[in-house]
């Protein structure tokens, strides 16, 4: 244990030392974050799985920045530099930037002027500018700034010598120093470079962009016409601090497609000479040198160095807000409430191409397709009336999905109006993403026989059925409920979202006999190899009969099981707690609660008032504690109960098809689907999504976060503000009246 490490989380986090410690011993020894925060609480301190995630994200920062220390080592060893204090400095050194800073100085680079002027000899003469000390009588002190340290110096005395004459000595025209000026210059940009290297430089320039730094998008001369939808970037300016997300995400896509151009300022004259007043001392010929190598380390070197620093890092800090709000949106969609295992009939609606239709039994298997066309340019609307009326009777169809998309809503009033069977209920689903995964490796794999769209409605029925089981199937970056998605730092994007996808699959849990491979996959302690043998087995052997048997699985041994069990239910097994979140290490309390009150755990399960009558802390040992116990019993209330809620039918307006229909004043139902930080944006049944800014969210009170007050897939009422038909834009706002 990295003790080092645990003193830093704890001052990052504000967590208790023990909570810290204890929590880095589980990761380390192989636990998950859904395992350690459901099943180890006692160990944590009851922390959570947010908290959990925060202790692993730091220990995984701080191993990568152990390794990159490692690196500047052993760089500097080899150059035979590495001193004492030094090395000290570096291995006690946790921040990324300090690091860098420190490494300056000995990082390989691209040959420069100053290496070309220190291979003519001209480094003594730089050293000698740099004392400024020309016109000094002798025995005169001043301070000195020492590269790498900055504090007091003593001119040492020594008799004038003319700066001229002293550059003269370095004339070496082999060396293609052809004159003093030449000297002198080379000399300079030694100076230049030494101060753009010196860390007491760097954070003064840094200081200045942190009080001042504004950022500016101007238009690329000439792409006026066609960069019309960045054109709030054209001449637009604010300070860099105050800069949102998704301000400064729009305004560098500008940047990368070629329409803006991008760049973080501040008062350069004057932190130059703030630069120069650090380094010049006294007035003489070489303190002008010294000043002049200075203010060209400023604008040539030090400027663009320190502008490219805080644009990386104002890109990180928008980056992880529009991640976490991907992140924050791919949650509620993934736990958004199931329909649950019925027969269900699945259209992915289309005109020309007509409207694919697929009939799935209860378990989401595909027992038939077709395709009608009851839309224009065929209106084949009686004939395909007639095909959905006759398969929802020969399928006992209890449900019908319809796709959101193109022709979705003509698609949905037309079943609308068809004489069904009581009781099936009709629903528009989302279909986002659908046609990503129709063309994925996963539905050639599922559906190796059929066509990208019999897999596109298959797709949107089974998504009615179970939301999570099927979006875990598609690149959570193509489901559409992000800002920016495409900008963002990948890497990033993807450690947070398969960590969300890990969370909200785990939270749940999943029934062992049905779930697919991708759902396995993300179960606590398994991963794709251990998920297919899962599936391979129970194709061998037939349905799990009970949890002990997973320990029959290839190659899924102790440790996998103690770390997946939990999230894994087995319906109908002879050992009810395995279809509950009680874990099987648990299995004997809940065991021996029943036999002190003379009971099976089936009725313990089925029976309020025999749970009434325990009292948990007479179960309590110095393993499992009242966190647990109390988790226990949550679970025997209501085993197996899925977090989320139960499903409402939603209906969009009869008075409004397209944009053109929607009108300032209209109040409109409309369903939430998609959240950024500045609004949340609502479909209103028109094809273009309605926007909410954030202002309009709960008008005369300051929102900061629109999530105080709406959520994904929150039904409600909108007012209609205003409606750009040019740029295919609605506003929209709560405010009722």
């Amino acid at each position: 244990m990295n003790k080092e490490y645990v003193s830093i989380i704890v001052r990052e986090t504000g967590l208790r030392e023990n909570q810290v410690e204890n929590t880095l011993k589980l990761l380390e020894n192989g636990a998950t974050i859904p395992f350690i925060s459901r099943y180890r609480k006692e160990s944590t301190g009851g922390m959570d799985e947010v908290q959990v995630t925060q202790v692993s994200d730091a220990l995984d920062r701080l191993e990568e920045l152990a390794k990159r220390k490692e690196t500047v080592i052993g760089t500097i060893e080899s150059q035979d530099k590495l001193t004492p204090e030094l090395k000290n400095r570096i291995e006690h050194c946790w921040d990324s930037v300090e690091l860098e800073d420190i490494y300056a100085p000995y990082k390989p680079h691209r040959k420069t002027r100053a290496d070309a002027a220190r291979e003519k000899g001209l480094e003594p003469l730089a050293e000698f500018v740099m004392k400024q000390n020309l016109s000094c009588e002798p025995n005169d002190q001043s301070e000195l700034v020492h590269f790498g340290v900055a504090g007091k110096g003593r001119i040492e005395s020594n008799q004038y010598v003319p700066l001229e004459r002293e550059a003269s000595k370095y004339i070496n025209k082999e060396k293609g120093v052809e004159s003093v000026d030449d000297a002198l210059q080379g000399a300079m940009d030694i100076i230049a470079e030494q101060v753009s290297l010196d860390e007491s430089a760097r954070n003064l320039v840094r200081s200045g962009y942190r009080r001042e730094a504004r950022i500016y998008s101007k238009l690329v001369r000439g792409k006026e016409a066609e960069a019309q939808k960045f054109r709030d970037w054209f001449d637009f300016n604010e300070p860099l601090k105050h800069c949102a997300s998704h301000r400064l995400l729009a305004m560098r896509r500008g940047e990368a497609e070629g329409y803006l151009r991008i760049s973080i300022e501040i008062d350069d004259q004057k932190t130059a000479d703030a630069l120069s007043r650090r380094y010049v001392r006294g007035k003489s010929e070489a303190s002008e040198l010294v000043d002049e190598a200075v203010q060209d380390s400023y604008f040539r070197l030090l400027q663009p160095s320190v502008e490219n620093e805080f644009a990386v890092q104002a890109k990180s800090v928008a980056d992880a807000e529009a991640i976490r709000i991907f992140a924050r949106n791919l949650e509620q969609l993934l736990m958004a409430s199931p329909l649950g295992q019925k027969a269900v009939l699945g259209i992915d609606p289309g005109f020309r191409t007509g409207c694919k239709v697929v009939c799935l039994d209860a378990q989401g298997t595909l027992l038939h397709n077709e395709a009608i066309f009851p839309h224009p340019p065929h209106n084949e609307a009686r004939q395909a009336a007639a095909k959905i009326q006759a398969l929802v009777e020969q399928y006992k169809i209890e449900a019908i999905a319809i796709g959101n998309g193109t022709a979705g809503r003509e698609t949905k009033e037309f079943v609308e109006h068809l004489r069904l069977p009581a009781g099936v209920q009709i629903y528009s689903v989302n279909e986002d993403g659908a046609s990503i995964y129709s063309a994925s490796k996963t539905a050639r794999d599922e559906f190796p026989d059929y066509d990208v769209t019999v897999r596109g409605a298959v797709s949107i029925g089974r998504r009615l059925m179970d939301p999570l089981a099927e979006l875990v199937k598609i690149d959570p970056s193509s489901i559409g409920v992000g800002q920016y998605q495409k900008d963002v730092n990948q890497t990033e994007l993807k450690h947070s979202l398969d960590q969300t996808v890990i969370s909200c699959v785990n939270r749940v849990g999943v029934n062992l006999n049905t779930a697919s491979t991708h759902l396995l996959t993300y179960i606590s302690g398994l991963g794709p190899q251990l998920a297919q043998n899962i599936v391979d087995y129970r194709t061998e052997n037939g349905p799990f009969h009970n949890r002990k048997e997973l320990m029959k699985v290839p190659r899924l041994g102790a440790k996998a099981f103690e770390q997946a069990a939990g999230f894994l239910r087995v319906p109908g097994s002879d050992q009810p707690l395995d279809n509950s979140a009680v874990h099987p290490e648990s299995y004997g309390i809940v065991e021996k609660m029943a036999r002190d009150l003379g009971c099976t755990v089936q009725e313990l399960m089925k029976s309020p008032e025999l749970r009434s009558k325990i009292d948990i802390n007479r179960y309590v040992t110095d393993k499992v504690g009242i966190p647990t116990l109390t988790d226990i019993m949550q679970e025997l209330e209501k085993p197996g109960r899925d977090p989320r809620g139960p499903l409402r039918k939603f209906e969009f307006s009869n008075e409004v098809h397209t944009i053109e229909d929607v009108k300032p004043g209209m109040i409109l139902p409309g369903i939430v689907n998609n959240i950024t930080n500045f609004g949340a944006f609502v479909d209103i049944g028109v094809h273009v999504k309605g926007l909410i800014h954030i202002s309009q969210l709960s008008p005369g009170k300051y929102i900061k976060d629109p999530t105080q007050v709406v959520s994904l897939q929150q039904q409600l009422l909108v007012k209609v503000l205003s409606v750009d038909l040019d740029r295919q834009r609605i506003s929209l706002t709560m405010q009722l009246e």
